[in-house]
């Protein structure tokens, strides 16, 4: 008889026998800065997140380095706004400011600038507008813009999570051509309209002033479209590609990982992290086993990096078990 149960007889059995395992070094931490001095403003719907100035944001860069987190994921969020999102290549802008302060303090911190008008435009989209339009070509201009001011501010790898057609072969020539071929590109290639992104938007103040952002990000119906957006940025020149949401779209991660080489990341995102929090925040959920288990999901369907707002919580809890 096969008795599949002598494999889970104890923990030192389940340790030996396990299949994925979930590391600290494979979490990326999203962190929000905001332009000003002296301050750290609780994000409401993202228990335990917080927008941090530049002079702030220290303390939880400290807790990133002491946690053994190899990365983190910046957004910025500026005083002024404008059609065009201008101060989005602001060389002296929160996020640019904040990478050379990184790279100064934590040299081996690598440091993943999202590049993205939406929170930098008035409108609040992540193109450029005629009339209620959002241009593609048009917008790989400002973009590419963005992409060489973080570069230049020291950033190690690039994210654009726009969903123009065509921006990562755009930014990696924009790159090249200013003399950072070594600056790598990660792509949000599918990047679905989802739901789970509404506390993002308090945190980033980045919600659209008008309609949705379903006519350049992905409809959530659909799983061959996810491939072909894989494999587009893949032949465009990204390094690392992602899927964004996670857990929804766990059966994309998979199919991506099989089907691809390229190192894949996953996004465990804001509205994800808020339904854990607020759950565990009634009693009705063991928070740490949730978490751990939804990591190992992401893991075990074929992620590579997870972007994760659990990330300090996770990388205690995995260094209590070393």
């Amino acid at each position: 008889m096969v008795r599949m149960r002598r494999l889970r007889a104890n923990e030192a059995v389940r340790s030996l026998v396990r299949e994925t395992a979930v590391s600290r070094t494979d979490l990326v931490y999203p962190m929000f800065l905001i332009e000003g001095e002296d301050i750290k403003n609780p994000v409401d719907s993202m228990p335990g997140i917080y927008q941090y100035s530049v002079d702030r944001m220290d303390e939880e860069l400290d807790r990133v380095a002491d946690a053994g987190i190899p990365a983190v994921l910046l957004f910025g969020i500026p005083k002024e706004k404008d059609e065009n999102g201008s101060g989005a290549w602001n060389d002296a802008g929160v996020v640019q400011t904040a990478i050379r302060r990184i790279k100064a303090k934590l040299p081996e911190l690598l440091v993943i600038a999202d590049v993205c008008l939406c929170e930098y435009t008035s409108h609040g989209h992540c193109g450029l507008l005629r009339g209620h339009k959002i241009l593609n070509d048009e917008t790989l201009v400002p973009l590419g813009k963005m992409a060489l001011s973080m570069a230049k501010a020291g950033a190690d790898i690039i994210a654009p999570s726009d969903m123009m057609d065509g921006r990562v072969r755009y930014l990696r020539d924009v790159l090249d051509e200013n003399g950072f071929s070594d600056t790598m590109i990660m792509a949000y290639s599918a990047k679905f309209a989802s739901g789970y992104y509404s506390p993002f938007r308090d945190a980033a103040h980045s919600a659209p002033s008008f309609g949705d952002r379903r006519t350049y990000q992905m409809d959530p119906a659909n799983r061959r479209e996810a491939l072909r957006e894989c494999e587009t940025d893949i032949e465009e020149g990204a390094d690392i590609i992602m899927v964004k949401p996670a857990l929804a779209y766990l059966d994309i991660v998979r199919e991506v990982s099989d089907r691809t080489c390229c190192p894949l990341a996953a996004y465990n995102v804001s509205g994800e992290y808020a339904m854990v929090k607020a759950a565990a925040a009634n009693g009705w959920i063991d928070e740490k086993r949730i978490v751990m288990e939804n990591l190992t999901a992401i893991k075990r369907a074929g992620a590579k990096i997870i972007i994760t707002y659990h990330a300090l919580d996770a990388a205690k809890w995995l260094a209590e078990e070393e």
